[in-house]
């Protein structure tokens, strides 16, 4: 091979080489930080929303430094941010991952808040039940999966900071899940479905007694069972419903109520 082609195949085939080193990656750059640069270089990340960036360094903080004191904060860091990120999935596999890890740490009560954080939805209760979609396709999954975590939290560490704020966010869940089964229950009989109205209704008076939705429901269920002919549990009901609600307007002003009732849909 001619000597001058050989000089130029060499120099194609170390321009790579030489490339990396002229252009590191991150990656490489980061290998020779401290724990303690890593953790900042991290905050810095969150403080500036990327999230992405922040979670990598957490967990190159985590790998390199298992034993260092800021592998636990790393990962309650990693699972926080996934949560600011939108990544709920991710959020919570984190938060369990710490929890169970470190079942007896002195922050693990915020892990347990920060579950209930993930799933809760504060726009649950204004959710747009005027359209046409089956309300009984929305999935309140993630409001009951809050509410548990909440309920934990509670159970678990009473006189956390977190447990007031955990409580009130319960009620919140409480009422919103409990106007969401009426509003199903709504929309079935609305639509001649009164076995599927019924139940639903059942579910509301059953499971949210001391909620202010359980009087229309108990009126839902009186409406179901007279369109089912069922004229004694339809009796009962009312009973039941006058009993609790002497000053009702679903009774006293039905018609009133009936109108504006039928109009929601």
């Amino acid at each position: 091979m001619h000597m001058k082609s050989l000089k130029y195949l060499v120099f194609a085939l170390l321009l790579p080489l030489s490339a990396c080193g002229m252009f590191g990656s991150k990656e490489d750059e980061s290998a020779k930080w401290s724990a303690e640069k890593l953790y900042s270089e991290a905050r810095d990340d969150m403080e500036a929303a990327r999230y992405e960036s922040a979670i990598k360094n957490f967990e190159r903080l985590e790998s390199r430094y298992p034993f260092g004191v800021y592998a636990q904060q790393a990962q309650m860091e990693v699972a926080y941010a996934y949560y600011r990120q939108g990544n709920k999935e991710e959020a919570v596999a984190a938060a369990d991952r710490f929890i169970k890890l470190h079942p007896n740490h002195a922050k693990v009560d915020y892990m347990y808040y920060l579950r209930g954080l993930i799933n809760f939805n504060d726009r649950l209760g204004m959710l747009d039940f005027v359209s046409h979609q089956d309300p009984s396709e929305r999935d309140p999954k993630a409001a009951r999966d809050s509410f548990e975590a909440f309920k934990l939290l509670v159970e678990r560490f009473p006189g956390s900071s977190y447990t007031p704020d955990a409580l009130g966010r319960m009620k919140y869940l409480i009422g919103a899940l409990a106007k969401y089964e009426v509003h199903v229950a709504r929309y079935y009989f609305r639509r001649g479905a009164y076995v599927a109205a019924l139940n639903r209704a059942q579910a509301a008076v059953r499971d949210y007694q001391e909620n202010p939705a359980v009087e229309e429901g108990l009126f839902i269920m009186m409406k179901s069972y007279d369109a089912l002919n069922l004229h004694d549990l339809r009796d009962d009901t009312e009973r039941v419903l006058r009993l609790n609600y002497p000053n009702s307007a679903y009774l006293n002003g039905s018609r009133r109520i009936e109108k504006s009732w039928w109009r929601i849909w």
